[in-house]
Parts: C-alpha cells; structure tokens; sequence
C-alpha cells in the first residue's frame, strides 16, 4: 500500500549541504554543530500492506510526527521517495497533491479539529463539502460513520457537548466519510484520559475488524503501540532503529537501546500460546497400550496426545494408565482423557495462568477446527515471562 526510500527531512536555510554530510556519515549532533541544521528524520524506509496498522513510535523529539506529516506532504521532504498507488508522492504537482490527499489519505489529529460552531454531522460532511459532494449524499455518508463509530442520535449535538472521547470519535468519523485508503493518525489518542484512552483503542480495533483500513498511528505509549499494532517502527534520533511486529520487538530487541525501551512490559499481555508451546508427542487411537509406553520411554515423558488422522484432538493418556492398560487388557480409547484443557494459539499468557496452574498434564494448543499444534508446559510459560527468547521452548515440566 505504501513504499517509502530513503525519507530524509532537514530543517535549515541550506538543507543540502546537512544533507552532504549526512550521507558521509555524519551524526544528527555533529551537523547541527557544524551547519545548525536539524535532522528531523534520516533516510527512513518501510513497507506497510493494505489492511495493517502500522505504528511509529518513539521518544519526544525523535522525529514521528515530522514523519507522518511527510507523507503526505504537510511537510515537503528534503530527499527520498514516497509510494503510493504506483505514483511517487514526492513528485506530485500541487493540484495532484490535492485530490491525492482528498481521496488518498485522511488525517486524524490530536487536538480532534472540530469546529465549534457546526454540529456533528456538519463537521464529519465538511471534507465531503469542499469535495464538492452533492448535500444528500455527503448527509448520508457522514450518518453513516456516525453510526460506524457509535454516535448515532447525536448528529445534531455540538462539540462542546460531547466529552473528548466523543469527540474524537467524530474526528474519526469525518475521515473514514472521505474514504481515504490510508488513515494517518497523529498521537490520536493521546490527549485522552487513560480510561477513554483505552477505550477509543479498543473502538480503533473494532473498526478496523469492519474498515480494513490502512492505517499509520502515532503515538509515545508502548503500550498502546503493543496493543493495535500489527507493525512497529521505534525511531530514535530521526532514524529507525527496529521494524518488527509486537511480538518481533519484545523477544528480540535489535539492540541495547530497543531492549531498554522495552524491559518494563508485561509481557504476560502481549505473548500469546503460540508463542511459548511446543511440539506435542501423538499416537493414532489404533496404537496399543505397550506402543504408547515405549514412545513416552524414548522421549522422556509421561503424556501422550491422541490423534485422528487429521491430527484432530481426541484426548491425552498418562504413562500410569498405559501401564494399567497393559495389564488390564485394554486398548487406548478405553484410558483417553477426553477432557483435556484446551486453548486456541491467539490465547494471550496472563489468560493461561488460572488454566496452566490447575491441570495436570500440559495444556493442549488447538485450531478452530480441533487440529493439535502444540502442548504448553509450565516451564515454557514461566521462561517466556523472564522475557528470554532463547528459552520460550524449553523443556519443562511434562
């Protein structure tokens, strides 16, 4: 959906020259020193797909809000390229840039931007207005993402009526009736209090599970950058430091400064069963007993998982009941457990606690459709809690 190359801003009367040194080498600090120029962001580059939240987090003054307003030129970058649509944004004529940012791409702000003096529905037709869309349709588009973002019957309150979660609610709103394919949310929710805050996230979230939206999101909370984003980008100093998905950042920081920002987060909200189960040992119902003992023997276990063949959950034997089997002649659907604790692979860690705790035998990790992917074991839990990553598939406690 969106390419960015070697995105470069600077600000100063002679950008070229900072831009000269700033390609042999040169440190943000050491420019400003010789050139009294700013870096504001330093050759930057990354992909976002269609659909993705992509989340550019950061410091204060470490160049994420120069960045999103590059991209769609509120800013004019002193070098690089930006892609969109197969059409270079940098190269735009100013009556292209125009339509682009009309139809292309819509800006959520932080401050919501309403005006005071025009009603909700007036405020969320208002870009639908200067589009020139006739007044039944831009009516009926702003209803629409009124109700979209659960403001339906206040359309004809004011602003200063709503609270600022509503209120930004509506700033949403007046984005999505432009039908931007890019959605660029400036440190959106940041102005919240931290109830509302989370609560707009959680609406974000909603949102997108029906929009499907591209969507660039702002923000210095890593938490709320570990909460809605499907990508990270964590700038320092105008550069990007570590692109990676959630899970990517929190178990393998690409360096000392990345594994600083993120040594005080829980990680017991942000891994998931998938991350900390591992490969389960099966045995196919038409197995006997003695088959089942000697395949925990050699694998050092006392557990089985029992299989269709579709690898579909049947249930779990304990090497005490295989070998009361054995001597009682039974066969192995006789001694299946078939209440077997079951969980699905998105299950998030401090969910599993209560579960993992309270049964015997490791938790079975399943599809919607029953198939088994993995076990969890204690000790895999408890090691991916320490935050290591060479040990999230350790050999715990069977």
């Amino acid at each position: 959906m969106l390419a960015v190359k070697n995105l470069t801003k600077i600000f100063g009367s002679e950008p070229g020259r900072a831009l000269e040194l700033l390609s042999k080498g040169q440190s943000k600090k050491k420019i400003y020193e010789d050139t009294k120029h700013t870096v504001g962001v330093n050759r930057v580059s990354f992909e976002i797909e269609e659909g993705e939240i992509f989340v550019i987090m950061g410091l204060s003054g470490s160049g994420k809000s120069t960045l999103i307003r590059l991209l769609n030129r509120l800013i004019e970058p002193t070098d690089g390229e930006i892609w969109c649509g197969g059409r270079n944004v940098v190269k735009l004529t100013p009556q292209q840039l125009r339509e682009f940012r009309r139809n292309k791409m819509a800006m959520v702000f932080q401050k919501f931007a309403l005006f005071p003096h025009k009603t909700l529905v007036e405020n969320v037709e208002f870009g639908l207005r200067v589009k020139g869309v006739p007044s039944e349709r831009r009516h009926a588009k702003a209803m629409e993402s009124l109700e979209l973002v659960g403001l339906k019957g206040w359309e004809s309150s004011y602003p200063d009526q709503l609270s600022g979660g509503m209120q930004q609610r509506v700033g949403i709103a007046r984005a999505l009736a432009n039908e931007p394919d890019i959605l660029l949310m400036d440190e959106a929710f940041s102005a919240l209090d931290p109830l509302i805050r989370k609560d707009m996230q959680d609406e974000l979230l909603d949102l997108q599970q029906k929009m499907k939206k591209t969507i660039i999101f702002i923000t210095h909370d890593l938490d709320e950058a570990l909460r809605i984003g499907d990508k990270i980008a964590l700038l320092r100093d105008g550069s990007i430091v570590q692109i990676g998905t959630p899970e990517e950042i929190l178990i393998n920081p690409a360096n000392r400064y990345v594994a600083r920002f993120v040594e005080d987060v829980d990680l017991s909200k942000v891994l998931t069963a998938a991350h900390v189960m591992r490969r389960p040992e099966m045995i196919s119902p038409d197995r006997g007993p003695r088959v089942a003992l000697e395949l925990m023997r050699a694998s050092g276990i006392s557990n089985l998982y029992v299989v269709d063949k579709s690898r579909k959950l049947i249930g779990a034997i304990t090497a005490e009941d295989a070998s009361n089997a054995v001597l009682d002649g039974r066969s192995l659907l006789d001694i299946v457990i078939r209440d077997v604790p079951v969980v699905r692979p998105d299950m998030l860690l401090k969910e599993l606690f209560k579960i993992v705790g309270r049964t015997p035998i490791p938790v079975a990790v399943t599809d919607d459709n029953g198939k088994l992917l993995g076990i969890i074991v204690r000790g895999a839990v408890l090691a991916a809690l320490a935050g290591s990553a060479d040990h999230i598939n350790v050999e715990g406690d069977r």
